[in-house]
């Protein structure tokens, strides 16, 4: 099968894409919509973008040629935190997809305590197992449907009692869930386990490098 991009609408691209760009982690978003409401939402174009400082990315489109409320709220307030759903948290994640008017708060609809920010003010879900306190950095358009990739710098990572062993997350104790296409997930799987390969070590780069 041959497919000429140019020829496919938005819809037809995104279906195609969502299924090919597979495993994607999901970065389950708080934000503080109107009147310091907790708004809630999963995106799964999501990725970090650099370990010093420390920093995360999530493409965020438009709906309707308008910016969804997570972006709005991030721009409108300065920070937001990324919540990492385990396998048990899974139902909770999906239902927060729905769209919703932007005084709701999808972690009042679905019964989701939170606790105050350290760092900024958004709160974080109590139940997420790992929870990264972000001030955004910056956000670069792309395409022509109003998509943006927002940064935001880790500030604080809050980590469940166990889940990290000598500096490293214990990634089947964590039990993540990824979106794969249309409303399908998939969970961890086997673990394949290869040799260690040497790297080079990372460093700071300075000015004029």
């Amino acid at each position: 099968m041959r497919i000429a991009a140019p020829a496919l609408t938005p819809e037809q691209t995104y279906k195609l894409m969502s299924g090919i760009v597979v495993p994607r982690p999901i970065a389950w978003i708080s934000s503080l919509g109107p009147g310091g409401k907790v708004n809630l939402a999963p995106f799964s174009c999501y990725t970090f973008v650099s370990n010093t400082p420390p920093m995360v990315g999530v493409n965020i489109g438009r709906k309707a040629g308008l910016r969804k409320d997570t972006a709005r709220n991030i721009l409108d307030h300065g920070h937001f935190v990324v919540n990492i759903g385990d396998e048990s948290l899974l139902d909770a994640m999906h239902a927060s997809a729905e769209e919703h008017p932007p005084e709701t708060s999808e972690a009042e609809l679905l019964g989701l305590e939170v606790i105050a920010g350290d760092a900024v003010a958004t709160p974080r879900l109590a139940a997420a197992p790992i929870s990264l306190e972000c001030r955004f950095h910056s956000v670069t358009p792309y395409g022509e449907t109003g998509a943006e990739f927002f940064v935001g710098e880790v500030l604080v990572f809050h980590i469940r009692d166990g889940l990290a062993r000598d500096g490293k997350i214990d990634t089947e104790q964590l039990r993540p869930v990824c979106r794969i296409g249309g409303p399908n997930y998939a969970s961890l799987g086997p673990i394949v386990t290869k040799r260690a390969i040497r790297q080079t070590p990372k460093s700071i780069m300075t000015d004029g490098q």
